[in-house]
């Protein structure tokens, strides 16, 4: 990979600093038995909670179906609705931005907040911002976000990385968050408890301050209508609408894959999301504005950062259909021994698995592991909302992910081996009587050498005894 290369996919999503591949990563996670207890309670009451939600919707099906053809022809044709969107939002009195990159984005929002003369902002959850890194931008440049989402705020005050889409504090138990509070939160109570109401009574008095002092907020977008020029935010907590309300100046940060045509499209998704994510019928919180609103100035930044070089990719481009809904975090079985933390980036899970690595646009240790992090069982395409086929895309990027020299030898070695029957018996009688030498309680649980990693997360198969050449002569034998 060239430097240039390198260069463009840090500017896109860089990874964690320090990040390693997957494999040691989660090798390291799954020792951590508080976190698998978390993540174990944490995905199994979501995943029951979100099942119950979904049965109650007769055509849930038919939902899932047309989500996913709205998606796919917006995808299509996002050039004409990208511009639609932009005409109305600047018809109502918004200004639109574009940014190829993080680098992009994260400069016009410094930008932005600069020219109110401002350092101080709150912000409203967003994968967006995480995806380009906005918070460590703009601490380069003096400026202090706030996250006013509870959970995005214990990750804050706990110096700590999210490690779920929804609930971005899910390996964190209640003991570990009063602490937390306790020791980061300015004026948190002596007697703080790890009850949930009083940890949530905290944050409120904490938060309520900045909400009153702040002039400028950030946020991300869940949707954005384009025959309207219209952004929607869904939330829980109520904590979202105070930042899109009270500030003076609002920058919103959205992928351009948000957008949807027409308000009728917006319904679909309205009822398909709450279910999937927070297992609600609808959402407690839905926030929806057209371009500027009286008293406040409106900013919308439209981010691509990998996205149209994903759109081109036939297979993984629908992984662009993403409502960030989280299901299949749920119901993955390597994340829920994994974490989050192992993936290296804003987005864990299967979706993180295919989407990352495209949008970085990169191949790194992390990017060409991700592919692997998965089972191929297929439980994360059966509850996706939009119908994302991950094991398909997860194949296709396996097919793509760049393979060293002793791989390529050893493809090599197979295929002349394979073009001689001569040279494939005499290989079948080595296997079988290595085999013999490696077989410990009748199983091959480590084999040496360079195949010594084949074995590290699985057992080698035994070989047969004899060949299916040598049972068919003994067969043939008068």
């Amino acid at each position: 990979m060239s430097t240039d290369q390198r260069m463009a996919g840090a500017a896109r999503m860089p990874t964690y600093v320090g990040m390693p591949a997957f494999p040691e990563a989660a090798r390291d996670a799954v020792r951590d038995t508080r976190l698998r207890r978390n993540l174990t309670h944490a995905t199994t009451t979501i995943r029951a909670k979100r099942a119950a939600a979904v049965s109650e919707l007769d055509d849930w099906a038919e939902l899932r179906e047309t989500a996913k053809r709205i998606k796919d022809h917006t995808i299509e044709h996002l050039g004409h609705y990208l511009r639609l969107l932009e005409e109305q939002v600047t018809a109502r009195g918004g200004t639109v931005h574009w940014a190829r990159d993080a680098a992009e984005a994260n400069r016009i929002v410094t930008d932005l907040i600069k020219a109110t003369g401002e350092t101080d902002v709150v912000k409203v959850k967003s994968m967006a911002t995480q995806e380009i890194g906005l918070n460590e931008a703009l601490a380069a440049e003096g400026i202090r976000a706030h996250e006013t989402d509870l959970a995005e705020l214990i990750v804050q005050l706990g110096h700590d990385r999210p490690s779920h889409i929804l609930v971005p504090a899910i390996h964190r138990g209640r003991a570990e968050i009063r602490e937390i509070f306790r020791r980061e939160m300015p004026g948190a109570p002596d007697d703080l408890t790890d009850e949930p109401a009083r940890l949530a009574e905290a944050a409120r008095t904490h938060l309520r301050e900045r909400f009153l002092k702040a002039k400028v907020a950030v946020s991300g977008a869940n949707f954005a209508v384009a025959e309207t020029g219209s952004l929607v935010v869904v939330e829980s907590e109520g904590n979202g609408r105070m930042c899109l309300t009270l500030p003076e100046t609002l920058i919103s940060v959205m992928g351009i894959e948000k957008v949807v045509p027409a308000w009728q499209d917006l319904e679909v998704f309205l009822q398909l999301l709450p279910r999937s994510s927070t297992a609600e019928r609808m959402n407690p919180y839905t926030s929806i504005w057209s371009g500027a609103t009286e008293g406040q100035t409106f900013h919308l930044v439209l981010l691509d950062n990998g996205r149209t070089a994903t759109r081109e990719d036939e297979v993984g481009r629908q992984a662009l259909r993403c409502i960030r809904c989280s299901a299949c975090l749920n119901v993955c079985p390597v994340y829920q021994r994994a974490g989050g933390h192992a993936y290296g980036s804003p987005y864990p899970g299967p979706i993180g698995a295919i989407l990352s690595p495209q949008l970085r646009g990169s191949s790194s240790p992390v990017d060409d592991s991700l592919p692997y992090a998965s089972t191929l069982c297929g439980a994360c395409y059966e509850v996706c909302p939009v119908a994302i086929d991950i094991p398909e895309v997860l194949v296709h990027l396996r097919s793509r992910a760049v393979h060293g020299r002793a791989e390529k030898a050893a493809m090599r070695f197979a295929a002349w081996t394979l073009r001689s029957p001569t040279r494939l018996a005499f290989g079948q009688r080595l296997a079988g009587a290595a085999g013999r030498v490696l077989v410990r309680r009748g199983g091959i649980r480590r084999l040496p050498g360079p195949l010594a990693r084949w074995t590290d997360t699985r057992d080698a198969p035994v070989p047969a005894t004899e060949t299916f050449r040598e049972w068919w002569e003994k067969r043939e034998r008068p």
